[in-house]
Parts: C-alpha cells; structure tokens; sequence
C-alpha cells in the first residue's frame, strides 16, 4: 500500500492545502483508478499495477467535484462537479477530458441513470440537490455525435434535495428522489418517469405512506 496526498494546486492554479477525496472508481478500460480531488478539480488517474514506481494523470476539470458513474459502455465517466453546476466527462481509454457540461444548480446524480431516449439514443441522467431540473445528457458520440455531451432534454421533478436518480437496463421507469427537499411530502415520496415518452408527468409514490410509518420523525426516503 501507499499514502498519496491530494494537497496542491487546483484549476485556477490556487493551492489547497486539504482537498477532500469525494469519489474513487475503477476504470473498465485498463488498471487504473479515478480519484475526484473534490476542491482542486482535478481528478487522478492512478495506475496501480506498481506502487513503488506509481504513476498519476492529472486531469483538470472543474472544481467541487463529487459523485458520478459510468455511461452505458463503461468508456466515459461522468461526474458531477456540484458547487459548479457542472457535469465532467472523462474518456477512461485515453485518459482525457472529453466535455464539461452546464446542467441545473447542484447535481447530485450518485452513479446517474442510463437509457436509450426514444429520440436521442443512448443518454445519462443526473437530477440536484439545488432545484427541481433533471437533465439528460447524450452520450453517444460514435452514432448520435450532434447529441454528444449536451443536455438534449430537462425534465421537471418534485422539487431540489434530490440525492439519486435511477433506471435498470430492463425496466422503463426512471425514479428520482427528493430527501433533502424541506416539504414532507416531497422528501417521503419519489417521482417516476416513463423512459418511453418523457412528456408525460411522472407518478409520485408516497413510500412512507405506503410503509405504514406511525411516528411522527422525518420520513426521508432514499434509493441506494
């Protein structure tokens, strides 16, 4: 093992003395890990196939970096950077910054939601934690380029708190919740969309009505 520090500078060539490690991932593409330096914006690529001779790509991006996943080929990591307002997109197979995209006040997407759009094929969702905008970003770049890494639609949800947005390969709803939000009624329920026709308004479940709960505590509901 090895202890690295993430003290340094950041984007705007300021030093940091303590940046806080947000998020850390494993790339499909080759031995290495993505480290999201939050405060620096910067996130490392660490190959770890020699440790006593570690070798460290720097990509910088923007600052506040936080949580993010993989799109559907597990080629492009995207993640937010939520104090920015901003998605990165960082090609893993050539270790390089592809895009950085503008989306609603303070994504918060965990590892986002991935589905085929019945217009613009292949795309990655994020909803916030700083309004009720959820956005939907392409993410094919080999057959729907005009799309890629741009906001290609924005949905409206509950309301801002949301933590995590998420859809299954297999299923046709995309569940966006809302615990931060400050009304009970929007922080104990989730909204769902249909991936099949993004029009239509979604169904709100009230899961801690349907859960039965008698106390009189904050019911936030949350999906892993």
């Amino acid at each position: 093992a090895q202890i690295v520090g993430t003290r340094g500078m950041d984007v705007n060539n300021e030093y940091h003395p303590e940046p806080r490690v947000a998020a850390i991932v494993a790339s499909h593409q080759k031995p290495e890990f993505l480290v999201n330096a939050k405060e620096t914006g910067k996130i490392w690529m660490v190959d770890y196939t020699d440790l006593k001779n570690l070798k460290t790509t720097q990509i910088d991006t923007a600052k506040f970096l936080h949580d993010g996943g993989f799109d559907s080929t597990r080629r492009y990591f995207l993640t937010a950077a939520n104090a920015s307002d901003k998605i990165v997109v960082v090609d893993t197979k050539t270790s390089k910054l592809e895009a950085i995209v503008d989306v609603g006040k303070t994504p918060h997407p965990g590892r986002g939601a991935n589905f085929k759009h019945p217009k613009f094929g292949p795309v990655w969702a994020t909803s916030g934690l700083g309004d009720e905008r959820i956005d939907i970003i392409g993410t094919d770049p080999a057959k729907n380029e005009q799309h890629a890494w741009k906001v290609v639609q924005t949905l409206k949800g509950q309301g801002g708190g949301s933590l995590f947005i998420k859809t299954h390969p297999k299923s046709t709803n995309l569940w966006v919740d809302t615990a931060l939000n400050p009304d009970p009624k929007i922080s104990q329920s989730v909204a769902v969309f249909d991936v099949r026709d993004l029009s239509k308004p979604p169904q709100v479940i009230d899961i801690a009505a349907c859960a039965n709960l008698k106390d009189d505590g904050a019911k936030r509901v949350v999906q892993p």
